[in-house]
This record gives structure tokens, C-alpha cells and sequence, in this order.
């Protein structure tokens, strides 16, 4: 009774389309999930996500589950996560990909899951890294560690979203790591939620690349067309 009293007055909306979520539906109704723009790079062996950093750091894997277009689905999920604290969005997407990264032997490797992360002022602010629980999600369907205290930023910076290349030169100073040993050797899956120019994992790649012997694949909620 009380479950529908809830419902009643503060009912669970699609984090797509904002209807009224049905009984067996989670973060996002059953029609949105049919028509959200899946990407199936990681069934298809596509090269997609890889050109964007082509011939400046060396991918093993990398996939995104979402096609992003301006004004579309995926950008009304992407800023309900973001920007309005629905962190379940992260986890509802984290354990979509997880599950089809988990079937496939590219991604069995994995050791490590690490997300891209915020300045330490930025997660003040938002409290949150809106890529952690996607990060978490994914680590745990295939059976790899998260760890999110080895790569840090070191630069606070406004939102970079469609920003060209050439105007983001500098984002390779952004990132540091705070230890390498525990590392060495592994098969690192970097996550994070868009990738567009290719600029923010470039950085992170280049600075994770350091570490011995490593093994570097991506996995991003979105890319943007």
C-alpha cells in the first residue's frame, strides 16, 4: 500500500522520454530502451571508437554502447546523470554494457576498471563522478577490480564537450597517476561517459601508458556522430 501511495503521488518517470515508468521498468521505460541508438561496436569488432586517438596511443579494445546526437535520447539520459544527480542512470547503463562486454572473450581480460576522473573541486561541487557507478557496474560483470584512486586530474577545467582538437592540445597535462606498481602488467578498461574528439582518453591513455607492460582497452557510455 504504501509502494502505491509513493508511486501515486511521486511516481518514477523514464530518465528518456520523462513517462511514467510501468511496474517492471527501471531508470528507463521498455519503448526507449527499444530506440535508444545502440552502437554494437564491441559485437561487431568495430575500429570506430580506436580512430579517434589513431596513431597517437595503442587501444587493445574500445567500444561505447550509445550512438550521441544533440537534442536526442542519449543526451537526456547523459544530462539527468550529470547534472541532476540521477546516479542510477550510471549503474542502469554500467550493468547494460557490462553484461554484452561480459559474453565476449576481447574483454575477458580485464583486470582493472578505472573511470575518468573529476578534479577534486568538481567532485565537491557535484558531489559525484557521474562515470563511478557505470565504472563499478561493468567491473563487477566482468570480474575486475575498480579503482578509482590511481589516476587523478591535476587541472580543473569548464566543460570540453565539442571542443576541436586543436584548442584541447593542453588536456595531456591534466592527468596524473598517484602510484603505478599495483599496475604493472595489467589489462586497464578506461570508462567514461562521452567521447568526441578523442582528446580526454588521449590524456588518460597517455599518462597510463606509462605504467610497465600494461594493456590499455576503452569503454564509453556514448560518441558523439
Amino acid at each position: 500500500m504504501i509502494k502505491n501511495l509513493l508511486n501515486l503521488f511521486f511516481p518514477k518517470v523514464c530518465e528518456s522520454c520523462n513517462g511514467i515508468l510501468g511496474d517492471n521498468e527501471q531508470v528507463v521505460c521498455t519503448s526507449c530502451r527499444h530506440h535508444l541508438p545502440v552502437t554494437n561496436f564491441h559485437f561487431e569488432n568495430s575500429e570506430t571508437v580506436k580512430k579517434t586517438v589513431y596513431g597517437r596511443v595503442k587501444l587493445e579494445n574500445a567500444t561505447a554502447l550509445f550512438h550521441f546526437s544533440k537534442k536526442g535520447m542519449v543526451q537526456q539520459l547523459l544530462h539527468n546523470l550529470k547534472y541532476r544527480g540521477h546516479e542510477q542512470i550510471g549503474s542502469f547503463l554500467g550493468q547494460w554494457l557490462g553484461q554484452e562486454l561480459s559474453t565476449l572473450d576481447a574483454y575477458g581480460a580485464i583486470d582493472v576498471v578505472i573511470p575518468v576522473p573529476l578534479h577534486r573541486s568538481k567532485l565537491r561541487k557535484r558531489g559525484y563522478n557521474q562515470v563511478a557507478k557505470f565504472g563499478k557496474e561493468i567491473a563487477k560483470a566482468l570480474n575486475a577490480e575498480y579503482n578509482e584512486s590511481v589516476l587523478i586530474k591535476t587541472k580543473s577545467t569548464k566543460t570540453q564537450v565539442f571542443k576541436k582538437r586543436l584548442l584541447r592540445w593542453n588536456d595531456k597535462a591534466l592527468f596524473d597517476i598517484s602510484e603505478n606498481q599495483s599496475l604493472k602488467g595489467k589489462h586497464i578498461l578506461l570508462v567514461d561517459d562521452i567521447i568526441t574528439t578523442g582528446a580526454t582518453v588521449e590524456a588518460c591513455a597517455l599518462v597510463l601508458l606509462k605504467i610497465d607492460n600494461i594493456t590499455l582497452s576503452v569503454a564509453t557510455m556514448a560518441i558523439a556522430d
